[in-house]
């Protein structure tokens, strides 16, 4: 008997932008002092290691799921019991350790689900804080969320990073939470799909989505897009523009991560940010 067939090229490809992804936050934080880990960042009351530790954190949290599913059970379990908290629980507990354990139990984590995920059968699914995922959907989700975090790092800083095309994956994934969206809020989705078009950062290519005649439209950079779904940017701090009553709606409420309704972050103007630094939640 055949030996189950393994990931396709596609999910291959969004696996190696993770692990991409990972190695160019690496390379920043692995030259930060041990006082430059306590760095604030945008997010309250998180640090540069409290961003470190919830990507670790995560990593893990996805290893679990991808390995053993059972004991996933029981984390979400832990996480439903303290819905507001569990997140910020499991950042402060990783935030004290010192900088260099902390920067390699982040580096394992996420070697180790790497090869969990390439080894992963084709079409294999697992459990997660939200709906099931696909290894593609497992892989999208943590390399959203560590170019989110990253960001977060990046910014508190002073660091600028080239964007790069690996914001496809996480445009994509906001684009496919727009639904999600809506439910977290006790809200009802609209009927219809949109047309987003987002310029790559080549500044020529454009990434579209939805039917091309479709009335509710949204336009835009695709790095404003990604700050804005990951809710690291105000939309009035974007260049993100709606057309149709129910495209600006989602645009105040857009997020491409799985749990609670974060609050955002404040326009620049209101918060006094500097205007170089992106915002978002944790």
């Amino acid at each position: 008997m055949s030996e189950p067939a393994g990931p396709s090229d596609a999910v291959l490809d969004v696996l190696d932008d993770l692990r991409a992804e990972g190695g160019e936050l690496d390379v920043l934080i692995g030259e930060l002092s041990p006082a430059q880990w306590g760095t604030a960042t945008a997010a309250p009351g998180w640090s540069i290691a409290h961003q470190v530790a919830h990507l670790a954190w995560t990593d893990t949290a996805a290893l679990l799921a991808v390995t053993d599913p059972e004991a996933f059970a029981a984390e979400v379990e832990k996480a439903s019991a303290a819905p507001d908290t569990f997140v910020d629980d499991g950042a402060e507990a990783g935030a004290v350790l010192p900088p260099a354990e902390l920067l390699s139990w982040w580096r394992d984590s996420r070697v180790q689900l790497q090869d969990a995920l390439r080894a992963a059968p084709a079409g294999a699914r697992f459990p997660w804080y939200g709906p099931p995922m696909s290894t593609a959907s497992m892989a999208t989700g943590r390399l959203m969320e560590t170019w989110a975090h990253g960001q977060d790092v990046f910014d508190a800083l002073g660091r600028t990073r080239r964007p790069t095309d690996r914001l496809r994956h996480v445009a994509r994934i906001g684009v496919r939470a727009r639904d999600y969206a809506f439910a977290v809020r006790g809200l009802e989705a609209p009927a219809e799909e949109f047309r987003v078009e987002l310029t790559a950062p080549d500044g020529e290519e454009v990434w579209a989505y939805g039917p091309e005649g479709a009335q509710q439209r949204v336009t835009g950079p695709a790095l404003d897009f990604c700050l804005l779904v990951t809710q690291r940017l105000h939309r009035d701090d974007t260049a993100v523009r709606a057309e149709g009553p129910d495209a600006d709606r989602w645009l105040g409420i857009a997020q491409a991560f799985a749990g609670p309704a974060g609050p955002g972050r404040p326009p620049r103007a209101a918060s006094g940010t500097d205007p170089g630094t992106s915002g978002g939640a944790a």
